[in-house]
């Protein structure tokens, strides 16, 4: 992903309005993002940790979405699996994220969900420069390069339904 700056990502949210993409907490690090190394940039809300963002490049520029992340159960030590990078974690290490749709089904209340690494971090962890622990990724006859296209049409199935 190439680099962004702050006002390219308050201008790419298509599922709030532009008050609120003024006022979401975007990372103060962006200088320091490992940019060669993300296929989009997510991060959560540091002040409110139910909530989390997504900015990714498509055909039409940069496509920014405002995600609801829901609260984890207590006690849940089961396994599971992001539906973008198919990589699974222990516990609260992936979340059903929600996506209020944009336009005028969002308005009414319209959204859509995934089950995403809690910590938004899919692209560090398919190239290996972050480990989720012992199982988190499964062996595949894959390419990096392939299972990046994978989660890139995954990501874009997703965003797909926010913009319906």
């Amino acid at each position: 992903m190439k680099p962004v700056t702050e006002s390219d990502i308050r201008a790419s949210f298509v599922n709030c309005t532009k008050g609120e993409a003024q006022r979401l907490a975007v990372p103060r690090d962006l200088a320091a993002q490992p940019w060669d190394d993300l296929d989009f940039l997510g991060w959560c809300d540091p002040g409110a940790p139910d909530r989390a963002y997504l900015v990714t490049e498509s055909g039409n520029g940069l496509v920014g979405v405002a995600l609801r992340r829901a609260t984890p159960r207590a006690g849940h030590v089961k396994r599971s699996m992001c539906s973008l990078c198919l990589t699974t974690h222990p516990g609260d290490g992936v979340s059903l994220m929600t996506a209020r749709k944009a336009g005028k089904n969002g308005q009414q209340g319209n959204s859509v969900g995934a089950y995403i690494c809690s910590d938004l971090a899919c692209s560090l962890y398919l190239r290996g420069k972050k480990d989720a622990g012992p199982g988190a990724r499964f062996h595949e006859s894959l390419t990096v390069d392939m299972q990046v296209e994978r989660t890139m049409a995954n990501l874009t199935g997703f965003l797909a339904k926010v913009a319906e």
